[in-house]
C-alpha cells in the first residue's frame, strides 16, 4: 500500500470510529430514557399490586369484622378483639407492616402498634373518606407524625371501608404493605425487559450505523463528484479557471522555493465562431475536445492545462529556459488538421504569456498580463507574444487601477457624466452621450482614458459596460416627462460584442429600466466591429431588431469598408473629432467631413460631429449639412443633476442660429 493510500485508509478508519462514537451517544441516551420509563412503569405496577392486595384484605378480612356502624362511634370489644387477632397474624408473618382504622373524619380508631392516635389528620385519609383510594411508595415511619426508626420501602395505602347490610362507607383503612416482595415480583419481569431493550438498542445501533455508513459513503462519493465537476470543464474534462488558478498558485510557490521560473500562457483560438456558425456547435465542441486532448498529451507531468471557457485555454509551464519554443509547438499542434464531421479542419491560435518572477508573482496579475499579451498577439496577428511592460499603456500602475476598478464598481465609486447632442437646424437637444468617470478615493476624479484602454483587454469590461448601461437607463428614466423624447448613448467595446448573449443582456436592461428601446443608442467603433465582423453584425442586428439605435463612433479613423458599412444595421455616423477640431482651418479635413456627411445621408444615416469647440468650426460643419453636433461649444460632460438644470435653461431659451449656439448661458453654467 502506498503512503498516500495508507493515509487515506487511516483517515477512513478515523472517520468510521468518529461516526460510531457520535451515533452511540443518542443510543445510550435513548436506553437511559426508556429504562427510566420502564422503571417508572414498574413502580406504578407495584402500587397497583399493593392496591389490589389492600382491597382483597379489606373485603375479605376487615369489612366482615365490622357491624356496619360508622367507626366514629367506637369499635365494640368484639370488633377490637377480632382486629387484634387479625393484625397479630398478618404482622407476625410479615405480609403487613402496620394496619390502622380511621373514622370518616380521619381520626385513628384502631392501630395494631398503638401509633397514630391524637395525631394530625393526614390529607390522604380525608381523600379516602370521600371514596378515593390513595397509594404511594414510601419508607416505613418516614411521615413527619411517625415515631421510630425509618425502615424499608413500603406501599402506603388509604382506602374507604364499607360494611353493613347496605354496604355504607363506615371509615378508612390505612395499610402499610412491605414493598420487597412486590418489587421482586416486578423486577423479575423488568430484568427480562431490560435485556430485550439492550438487544433491541444494539440491533438498532448496528442498523443505523450501517445505514449511516452507506448513506455517508454515497454522499462522500457525490461530494467528490460535485467537487470534480466544479473544478473541471464539462466538455473537455480539463481543469477550469478555478482549479487552474489554484494549480498556478501552487506551482509559483514551488518554483519560488527552488529559484525556478514559471510560465503562464493564455491561448485563444482565432475565428472559432465561424466553425460553430458553419458546422454547428456540436462540431465546435468536438474540435475543442480533440484540441484539449492533443495539447494535454504533449505537456510534461508538472505542467498544467485548463479550459477557461469558449475557445480560451490556459497553460502553466514549469522551469523552461525558452518557453516560446514549447508554446510554438503547442500552436503548431493546434494548427494541425483535425477531422470533424468528415471534414478536415484547421484553426490558428493567438498566445500571450508571462514568465514569473520576472513579470510578477501574483497569479491574478499574471493572468491579466498574459491576457493583455494574448490580445496584442491577436490584434497584431503575431501568433505568440510575451507581455512587455513597454507595450502600449499596460504599466504596473494601470494594472493596479484595473484591480481596484472591480471594487470601485461594487462600492459605488463610478459616476456618469452626460454631454448633450444638439440638432443644428432645430437648435434643440435630442440626446446625450454617457461618459463614465471614476471618483478614486486617493487619485481623485479619473477620466476614461486612464483606465478604459486596459480594462477593454480584460473580462472586467463586461462588468463595467453592464454598470454603465444600467445606470444610464436608470438616469434616463429619472429625467421625467419634460424630457421623454431624449435618448442616451452608451459606448460598447469589441469584447462586449464578442460575448455570447450580450445583445440579450442589453434588451434585458431596457426591460428592467422600463425605457423604450428607441431611446437607447449603442456607440461602437470601427475597430471593434472589424475585430470580428460576423459576430459584431449578429449582435448589432439583434439589438436593432429590438429597436435600439446603433452608432459608429470615431468614423473615419478605422478600416470599415463601404461594403461592410452598407451591410451593418446602423442608423448613425459620428465623425472622428480629429477631423472636426481644425475643420475651419484645414481644408482637407473640411472636405473629408463633407464627404462623410454626404455618404451618411446617401445611406439614410444621421451624421454627428463631435468635438465642436468653436463657433467657426460649427459654421463649417453646418454648411456640410451635418445633422447633430456635440462639444464644449455647447456643454462639457456634466453630472445628472447639472444636466437637468442645463436642460431646463435650454428649454426656456429662445431659438438662436448656429452662429450663436447658446454660448452665453453655457459660460455662465460651466
Amino acid at each position: 500500500m502506498s503512503p498516500a493510500n495508507g493515509a487515506l485508509h487511516q483517515s477512513a478508519i478515523r472517520q468510521l470510529v468518529a461516526l460510531g462514537a457520535v451515533m452511540l451517544v443518542p443510543i445510550i441516551l435513548l436506553g437511559f430514557v426508556l429504562a427510566g420509563s420502564y422503571r417508572g412503569e414498574a413502580n406504578q405496577r407495584g402500587l397497583a399490586q399493593g392496591r389490589s392486595e389492600a382491597l382483597l384484605m379489606a373485603r375479605s378480612a376487615i369489612q366482615p369484622l365490622l357491624d356496619g356502624r360508622p367507626l366514629s362511634q367506637q369499635l365494640t370489644p368484639l370488633e377490637l378483639a377480632r382486629l387484634h387477632n387479625l393484625t397479630n397474624a398478618v404482622v407476625t408473618n410479615g405480609s403487613v407492616r402496620r394496619l390502622r382504622l380511621r373514622s370518616l373524619d380521619g381520626a385513628v380508631v384502631f392501630s395494631d402498634d398503638g401509633s397514630g392516635f391524637r395525631q394530625k389528620v393526614e390529607d390522604e385519609a380525608l381523600a379516602a373518606a370521600r371514596g378515593q383510594t390513595v397509594a404511594r411508595l414510601t419508607r416505613f415511619n418516614s411521615d413527619v407524625v411517625d415515631k421510630g426508626r425509618v425502615g424499608s420501602q413500603v406501599v402506603e395505602i388509604y382506602m374507604p371501608l364499607y360494611a353493613g347490610a347496605h354496604r355504607g362507607r363506615v371509615g378508612v383503612l390505612e395499610l402499610y404493605l412491605p414493598y420487597t416482595p412486590i418489587r421482586n415480583d416486578v423486577n423479575a419481569g423488568l430484568g427480562l425487559l431490560y435485556r430485550n431493550l439492550a438487544i433491541g438498542l444494539a440491533l438498532l445501533y448496528v442498523a443505523l450505523f450501517g445505514i449511516s455508513y452507506w448513506v455517508g459513503r454515497r454522499l462522500r462519493r457525490q461530494v467528490k463528484i460535485n467537487t470534480y465537476q466544479a473544478e473541471h470543464d464539462a466538455l473537455t474534462d480539463l481543469p477550469n479557471r478555478t482549479l487552474f488558478h489554484r494549480q498556478a498558485k501552487s506551482e509559483l510557490l514551488r518554483a519560488t522555493k527552488r529559484g525556478e521560473s514559471t510560465t503562464i500562457a493564455i491561448i485563444d483560438l482565432d475565428r472559432f465562431k465561424e466553425i460553430n456558425d458553419t458546422l454547428g456547435h456540436q462540431s465546435g465542441d468536438r474540435l475543442l475536445t480533440e484540441l484539449g486532448r492533443r495539447l494535454a498529451a504533449h505537456l510534461r507531468a508538472p505542467d498544467s492545462l485548463a479550459r477557461f471557457g469558449g475557445d480560451e485555454f490556459g497553460v502553466v509551464l514549469s522551469d523552461l529556459s525558452d518557453p516560446e519554443v514549447v508554446l510554438r509547438r503547442l500552436r503548431e499542434l493546434i494548427h494541425t488538421e483535425i477531422e470533424v464531421s468528415g471534414l478536415p479542419l484547421s484553426v490558428e491560435a493567438s498566445i500571450g504569456y508571462v514568465v514569473a518572477p520576472d513579470d510578477g508573482t501574483d497569479v491574478d496579475e499574471l493572468l491579466q498580463l498574459a491576457d493583455v499579451a494574448m490580445y496584442v498577439a491577436k490584434n497584431d496577428r503575431s501568433g505568440i507574444v510575451r507581455y512587455d511592460r513597454s507595450q502600449n499603456h499596460y504599466d504596473a500602475a494601470k494594472l493596479t487601477l484595473v484591480t481596484e476598478l472591480r471594487q470601485a464598481i461594487a462600492s459605488g465609486q463610478l459616476v456618469l457624466h452626460y454631454q448633450p447632442k444638439v440638432d443644428i437646424d432645430l437648435q434643440r437637444v435630442t440626446g446625450v452621450e454617457s461618459l463614465v468617470r471614476w471618483e478614486h478615493p486617493t487619485r481623485g476624479l479619473l477620466f476614461p482614458d486612464r483606465f478604459i484602454p486596459l480594462v477593454e483587454q480584460t473580462d472586467l469590461i463586461d462588468d463595467l459596460t453592464a454598470w454603465v448601461m444600467r445606470q444610464a437607463l436608470d438616469d434616463l428614466g429619472r429625467l421625467g416627462p419634460p424630457f421623454e423624447d431624449l435618448s442616451v448613448a452608451v459606448n460598447i467595446s469589441a469584447r462586449n460584442l464578442g460575448r455570447v448573449g450580450f445583445a440579450a443582456q442589453v434588451i434585458q436592461a431596457l426591460a428592467e429600466a422600463r425605457v423604450p428601446a428607441e431611446r437607447l443608442t449603442v456607440e461602437v467603433t470601427e475597430t471593434a466591429i472589424m475585430a470580428d465582423p460576423v459576430r459584431a453584425a449578429a449582435a448589432l442586428s439583434e439589438m436593432t431588431d429590438a429597436g435600439v439605435r446603433v452608432s459608429i463612433d470615431d468614423f473615419g479613423s478605422g478600416q470599415t469598408s463601404l461594403g461592410m458599412l452598407s451591410k451593418l444595421p446602423i442608423s448613425e455616423l459620428k465623425i472622428d473629432l480629429d477631423f472636426i477640431r481644425d475643420v475651419d482651418t484645414n481644408s482637407a479635413h473640411a472636405g473629408i467631413v463633407r464627404s462623410i456627411v454626404e455618404l451618411g445621408h446617401h445611406l439614410e444615416l444621421t451624421v454627428v460631429a463631435e468635438g465642436v469647440e468653436t463657433v467657426e468650426a460649427l459654421s463649417v460643419v453646418a454648411t456640410t449639412g451635418c445633422d447633430l453636433v456635440q462639444g464644449y461649444l455647447y456643454a462639457r460632460p456634466m453630472p445628472l443633476v447639472q444636466l437637468v438644470a442645463w436642460l431646463d435653461e435650454v428649454s426656456v431659451a429662445p431659438p438662436v442660429k448656429f452662429a450663436l449656439p447658446l454660448s452665453g448661458f453655457n459660460r455662465t453654467l460651466l
